[in-house]
Formats: C-alpha cells, structure tokens, sequence
C-alpha cells in the first residue's frame, strides 16, 4: 500500500516542486494539498503544468481532516505559520518534514534573535536537521524533520569534509552564494519583480541573512568549536540554482587532486554529491531540476588557499528534493526513490 502523503501549503515554489517530484515515486500517493487562497480550487488549474497530472483539490488547512487521509506530512509554509501548525501533526501521530526555518535551529535564543519568539520550544528537541550527508542516522528515527536552507544545503555540502578532516583553519571562512529569483519565495515582492532583478546582480544581506546561523550551527557541531563564517548572499537574474563558492585556508601543503581525493572518499556511496575532476568546476546548468550537488575545487599551492565551489538547484537539493529524500530515509524507502531524475540541460 502506498503510502498517503499531504503537502500543507502546497501551491508556492516548494510546494509545486514537492508535486512534481511526488507525482513520480513509486511508493507515494498525494491524497491532500491545502492553500488558502486556491481552497476548492483543482491543483491543474492553479497550476497548468500539473494539468492531467493530478486530480485533487486544494483545500483550507483543518489538521483533522488531513490526518484522517495522509500517514506523512509536509509542510511548506512560511516559518511562524509552520510552528503553530507541525505540533497539531505531530501530536496527531504524524511524521513530518518541515520546509521553514522553524526546527533547523536547535537554541531557540538564536532561533528569536534571527526570527521572532517560538512558539514550540518543546519540540526543538525532537526535530532533526535535515542534511542527509551529515545526519542520516538521525534522521531515520525522527518525527519531526527541519529541512534545511537553501544557502546552507550548498555551503554546508562543501564544508563537512574539510571540517571533518581538520583540512582548514576554522578561522576567515567565507561563503558566497548567489542564487536565482525563485529563492525570494512566489508572494509579489517589489525586489523580486523582473525589471528590479533583470541584468542585474547584487549582494543583500551581508552578516544579517538568517541563513547563517543554520550554517554556523552546524559546522560549529562538526568542529565541536564555535566557528564564525562571513556569508555573503547575491541575488543573480535566473529562475533557480545557487553557486556557492567558499575561500578557506588549508592547515597542511596539498594539492588540487589530493584535496578531490579527500572529498571523494567523504562522499563515496552518497547518491546525490559528485565532485568533479580537476580542471572542472560545477555550474548550476548542469544541476538544474535535480537533486545532485555538485562540487569542484582548486588549491593554491603557493600559499594554501583553497577555492571549493558547489551548485545546486535551490528548490530540489535546495528545498523539495531534499525534502523528498529525507521523507525516502524516514519510511525507509531507498534513498533516490523519485528523485533518480537526469538534470535539465540546456
């Protein structure tokens, strides 16, 4: 038996983008799609692409009737709204994985200080960050799952071996991401319309982004030392796909194949990281509609330095893919069910 899945908040990107990915596993049914401002409206028409692809309505959030007819949820809301409504699933018996910011951070006074009060401080512990290269394990036997940023995904992929190994100096790390428009969300935003961002990139957000303490966070577990990154987010006039380009320092001589070396054996078996070889580096075409990210570096030997350089698509590796893939780990499904999809390319 299938098992019955429920995207809560389903027609922004995230959502429309669990969907698709959805529509393709084997072992999923879509049985409920809420949406406040679609209710009774069919999924096709709110969406033409997904026209004769599903037949269902979206329908107004009432946590009873949804759980009557899903055994899984996702939650694809804007944080505040997912804090106030993941406890009602999970108090209902349901597992969940939730696409705010809501469960990521796991100190709720850094949680306040970059959002607002929370609201379920209780269930902080409960929930686990949803990176499957870094916390598989945990994953596998959580309720509640936080799945993680966009920026952080991309630059945390690219972190955890080096971290991990003790390569770099935990110190004057820098991470910089550019990402397309779809990161900004679907609600009618003055900086997200096309003549604002057309031929045109900046970077926003520097050291206030709320993405960084997620990045921190977690690399900080890693090193088991708080570690301090300067992040600087740009917003670039494509669709989807984020870049992120990290500067470190190495702590021993190496060169550029040793240091691929090293990533390869971090990431043997994993089935949606691929490093480049040599003289390669990712771009974000190369990723598009996919769950894959990609990795390639380059060391300067004269002094140290390393450039380590990862592409995803910001909404699959980024968002509802990841999600997708962790839903596979929790029930136990094989990790790429549904996501085994070719990138589009051009």
């Amino acid at each position: 038996m299938k098992t019955k899945v429920a995207i809560i908040g389903a027609t922004g990107y995230t959502g429309v983008e669990l969907l698709r990915l959805l529509l393709h596993h084997p072992e999923v049914e879509v049985t409920a799609l809420t949406s406040q401002k679609y209710a009774g409206v069919q999924i096709g028409q709110v969406f033409p692409s997904l026209a004769k692809q599903l037949q269902i309505k979206c329908e107004e959030l009432s946590v009873e009737q949804v759980s009557k007819k899903t055994d899984f949820v996702f939650t694809a809301l804007p944080h505040k709204t997912a804090m106030e409504t993941v406890p009602l699933f999970y108090r209902s018996g349901k597992r969940v994985v939730d696409l705010s910011a809501d469960f990521r951070l796991k100190d709720s006074s850094v949680y306040e200080r970059w959002y607002q009060k929370h609201t379920a401080i209780d269930l902080l512990g409960e929930s686990v960050y949803g990176l499957p290269e870094l916390h598989r394990d945990k994953i596998r036997s959580a309720k509640i799952v936080g799945n993680p940023g966009c920026y952080p995904t991309g630059a945390l992929i690219g972190l955890i071996p080096l971290i991990k190994k003790g390569l770099i100096s935990l110190e004057g790390i820098v991470v910089d991401s550019k990402s397309g428009v779809s990161g900004a969300g679907r609600d009618v935003v003055l900086e997200s319309l096309f003549c604002e961002v057309n031929e045109g990139v900046k970077a926003y957000k520097i050291f206030a982004h709320r993405h960084t303490p997620e990045i921190e966070q977690e690399a900080s577990l890693l090193a088991q030392k708080k570690i301090a990154v300067a992040f600087v987010p740009h917003l670039i006039p494509m669709d989807r796909g984020i870049l992120t380009t990290l500067y470190v320092q190495l702590t021993k001589k190496m060169k550029t194949e040793e240091l691929l070396d090293a990533f390869q054996e971090s990431y043997e078996g994993e089935p949606f990281v691929r490093i480049y070889p040599k003289g390669k580096l990712p771009n974000t075409k190369d990723v598009r509609g996919s769950n894959f990210c990609d990795i390639g570096a380059v060391v300067s030997e004269t002094d140290g330095r390393a450039v380590v350089v990862t592409a995803i698509d910001n909404l699959v590796k980024g968002a509802s893919g990841e999600a997708i893939q962790n839903m596979n780990i929790m029930l136990g499904y094989p990790e790429a069910m549904g996501l085994d999809v070719a990138p589009l390319f051009p």
